[in-house]
């Protein structure tokens, strides 16, 4: 084993392996192993200019003449990485072990953990004609709770035990960096598809195709300064407009000009307030024409200019899908700007029509796909972007059969969604509503939801869990599908209860918006041509007056009180933007030193001053909320009521329990 410090980092080689271990931000380090003779260029989500103060960073290098050994260590701040003479690394925290590699080999005799087992903490696999197959192991602790890693669709707040894929899927969000009650952040910092076991008996990460290990530590004291420091290197988010924290209006699919006009004006007509109207899919001719169909869409400046009068921002989704009959795909294909199938029929996706997608990793599609857009969104005064499909979607997810011009699917395809919405950001500068991301797509103004998912009171508290976790892998901004997007029955009265439970949750969310597919599909369509703006099914209303005068009520009461708080919400973004927390906390994120707060799953902070209780099952009329030290006022009654204790609270229909913080 030989070791060497080269600038401020830490390598050693060993057969043939060489290891690096870098400091990158505060109290943080890089890892990165390879059996390449080099390392790769790309830094991928620690794509931040770093500032590491040279008097926080110290190596030790330590040989033992007698047996001709060597071990040595490197700390940055309060982490410190300590490796042995057979290549095992070790974690401490000021001084304090919190994490080691998982090592059970009999060939290194001087190792302690020397077994028969042949299993190293950074294994290889050789892929046919290239890249590695590659593990990392680390020792597990009974007593850890993991949080973060994106969006699963799960009831598990606290993943030690989970088993999680990391790729992209519809309402799958996979971000790598995971919050541990032991002080420490991890960035598994792969874009490539792989899994995450956080086993009893040992952590395992997996990339199925890499050309080296890559990942990132910091440590500090509680979960706040953790993000903090994991935002530093991969980015905060920009500042959102205040006028984008009220009522955003959606459906599936308002079909024409008119729907979409008549549906704001009525919301004058009741001066009721809307910040954003959606425009959602095949609004189009075809799939990767990118373009309204004149037919239904005659005069889209004028429909923009008649909602910037009202306050009303306008958003329109483009996929990247891209019809085989599109009027753009010939030159897509003989450019080489669509991601490239590895077998089997060149089609990646099946929805409406036969198609590929564009391949955003390339620039030159960035630039075409925007140069497509601004011509016929943004001149004519759509604001902002609704990115959806964005993981890509796949007819099949066989990530092994995709190509994509920085790599092969199973090597880069977790950041296409980043670049996906950086395409627009950096063009517009502005928030997009996008389905998907990965680590440091924050950056880029990214407002997230969750996707397609069912309209059940089960889904409303895996949402739950979905949110709080996104805001612990840096993802301040999030929002749903208020009532969720899968409606069977839009007059079912289970439904019309779910709805209102939903909407007032999303009251206390970063962003309040009204979408779903409002079944059953039987709205003739307006055409009956196969292809076009006319052709496809639509949902049914889904405004605040479309279910009845008691959930009009209801909902509207509830937006009157989230209109009340925008000052305070915007105070939160700026927060975010500067220090990278989220908006949806979790209890510990706000009271770390309360081990009972570690254990809640079902309540949460939004900001620091709203303790808020949602309502997760059918009928529920009242639900125990607990509150922590100091003193706090329900906001329905104003009663004020002593921390550290549990109150069973009335939960009416109209409202859930929320309490504010008394300073």
């Amino acid at each position: 084993m030989r070791f060497w410090k080269e600038n401020q980092s830490l390598i050693w080689k060993h057969q043939y392996e060489t290891v690096c271990i870098t400091p990158w931000g505060k109290n943080a380090l890089r890892i990165r192993a390879t059996k390449f003779p080099n390392f790769t260029e790309h830094n991928w989500a620690l794509d931040e200019p770093i500032l590491t103060s040279s008097t926080d960073v110290f190596i030790e290098i330590n040989k033992d003449e007698s047996t001709e050994t060597s071990n040595a260590s490197i700390t940055n701040g309060r982490f410190c990485i300590k490796v042995d003479a057979a290549g095992i690394m070790t974690f401490y925290r000021d001084g304090q072990k919190f994490l080691k590699e998982y090592h059970r080999d009999y060939d290194q005799p001087l190792c302690r953990e020397s077994r028969c087992l042949k299993i190293r903490g950074r294994e290889y696999k050789a892929i046919v004609g290239g890249n590695y197959a590659i593990k990392v192991r680390f020792e597990s602790n009974d007593s850890e709770k993991i949080y973060g890693m994106g969006q699963y669709q799960q009831s598990y707040l606290d993943l030690k035990g989970c088993t999680l894929e990391l790729a992209q899927r519809n309402s799958q969000v996979s971000i790598p960096f995971s919050v541990s009650n032991l002080g420490y952040g991890f960035l598994w910092n792969h874009p490539g598809v792989g899994n995450v076991v956080f086993g009893k008996n040992y952590t395992e990460w997996e990339a199925k195709a890499a050309k080296q290990i890559d990942y990132w530590i910091t440590v500090d004291d509680n979960p706040a300064k953790i993000l903090e420091n994991y935002t530093e290197v991969t980015g905060r988010t920009p500042m959102i407009a205040k006028d984008l924290l009220g009522l955003w209006q959606c459906k599936l699919r308002y079909r024409t000009q008119n729907e979409v006009l008549d549906v704001a004006r009525k919301y004058k007509e009741l001066k009721i307030p809307v910040d954003v109207i959606v425009i959602d899919f095949f609004h189009w001719t075809r799939q990767g024409d990118w373009k309204f169909d004149k037919t239904y869409w005659p005069n889209p400046k004028a429909m923009c200019d008649e909602l910037h009068a009202m306050g009303t921002k306008v958003v329109v989704s483009v996929w990247p899908t891209v019809d085989k009959k599109s009027e753009n795909f010939n030159e897509l294909l003989e450019r080489g700007l669509l991601i490239q199938t590895e077998r089997g029929s060149n089609q990646t996706y099946e929805f409406q029509g036969d198609c590929l997608t564009i391949d955003v990793t390339n620039p030159e599609a960035q630039a075409y796909l925007w140069e497509k857009c601004r011509k016929n969104y943004y001149d004519f005064g759509i604001d902002m972007f609704w990115l959806d499909n964005a993981e890509p979607d796949y007819g099949v997810y066989d990530y092994d059969n995709y190509r994509y011009y920085l790599g092969t699917g199973l090597e880069v395809s977790n950041l296409y969604p980043k670049l996906y919405t950086k395409t627009f950001y950096e063009q517009t500068k502005s928030l997009s509503l996008v389905r998907c991301g990965w680590a440091g797509s924050q950056k880029y103004a990214s407002l997230f939801w969750s996707g397609d998912i069912p309209s059940t009171f089960e889904s409303l508290k895996d949402q739950l869990c979905a949110g709080l976790n996104m805001g612990l892998a840096g993802i301040p901004w999030w929002t749903t599908d208020i009532g969720g997007f899968m409606t069977d029955d839009v007059a079912d009265p289970d439904f019309r209860e779910l709805l209102l439970r939903w909407f007032e949750f999303a009251v206390f969310c970063p962003i309040l918006r009204m979408h779903g597919d409002r079944g059953p599909h039987d709205i003739a369509p307006l055409s009956e041509k196969e292809w076009g703006g006319g052709c496809l099914f639509t949902g049914h209303s889904n405004e605040l007056w479309s279910y009845g005068d008691e959930a009009f009520s209801i909902m509207k009461k509830q937006l009157d009180l989230r209109l009340s708080i925008k000052p305070y919400i915007e105070a939160l973004m700026q927060e975010a933007s500067a220090s990278g927390a989220p908006l949806l906390r979790t209890m510990f994120y706000e009271f770390p030193n309360d081990t009972h707060c570690w254990e809640l799953e079902d309540q949460y902070m939004f900001g620091n001053q709203y303790l808020v209780a949602p309502i997760l099952q059918l009928g529920q009329r009242e639900r125990e909320v607990y509150l922590p030290a100091g003193k706090w006022k329900n906001i329905t009654d104003c009663q004020i009521y002593e921390g550290g204790q549990t109150l069973l609270c009335p939960a009416p229909l109209e409202q859930i329990p929320i309490f504010e913080k008394q300073n």
